[in-house]
C-alpha cells in the first residue's frame, strides 16, 4: 500500500520541485474526491426536483383512479354529438374584387440625382522648415 502511494506521488511530482509536492497533490485530489462523494444531493438541487416529480406522479395517479371509477357512458361521449351541437355557420363575407396577381415585382423609381456643390481643390499644408545653413 505504501509503495503504491509512493509510486503515485512519484508520478505526480513536478520536475524542478521537491519530491513531497507529488504527495501534496495526491492528498488534495483525494480530499476533493471524498468531498464530492460526501456532498448531499440537495446541494445540486436534485432532491427538490425529485420531490416535485413525485408530487406530480401522485396527482396523475389520483386523476387516473378518479377516471377509472366513472361509468363508461359519461367518460367518453360520442364525438359526433358534440360536433353537431357546437357547430355554427361561419359569417357571410362581403363580396370583394380580387386583383390579378402581378407576374413581376414592382419597379422602383429611379434614384434622384443629387447635385453637390463644388468643393475647392484639396490643398496640402505647406510646412516651412528651418533651413540649415549650407554654406557654413
Amino acid at each position: 500500500m505504501a509503495e503504491t502511494l509512493q509510486g503515485l506521488a512519484g508520478l505526480m511530482t513536478v520536475p524542478g520541485l521537491p519530491a513531497w509536492t507529488g504527495f501534496v497533490l495526491l492528498v488534495a485530489v483525494g480530499v476533493s474526491v471524498l468531498a464530492f462523494l460526501a456532498m448531499p444531493f440537495s446541494v445540486f438541487g436534485v432532491k427538490s426536483r425529485l420531490e416535485a416529480i413525485e408530487g406530480e406522479l401522485a396527482d396523475l395517479r389520483a386523476e387516473i383512479r378518479a377516471l377509472a371509477r366513472l361509468p363508461a357512458a359519461t367518460a367518453a361521449p360520442s364525438r359526433s354529438a358534440v360536433v353537431e351541437e357546437d357547430w355554427a355557420a361561419p359569417p357571410a363575407r362581403a363580396a370583394r374584387t380580387v386583383e390579378e396577381p402581378r407576374l413581376s415585382p414592382p419597379v422602383p423609381p429611379p434614384a434622384a440625382r443629387v447635385e453637390r456643390p463644388a468643393r475647392p481643390a484639396r490643398a496640402e499644408p505647406r510646412l516651412d522648415w528651418p533651413k540649415a545653413d549650407r554654406g557654413a
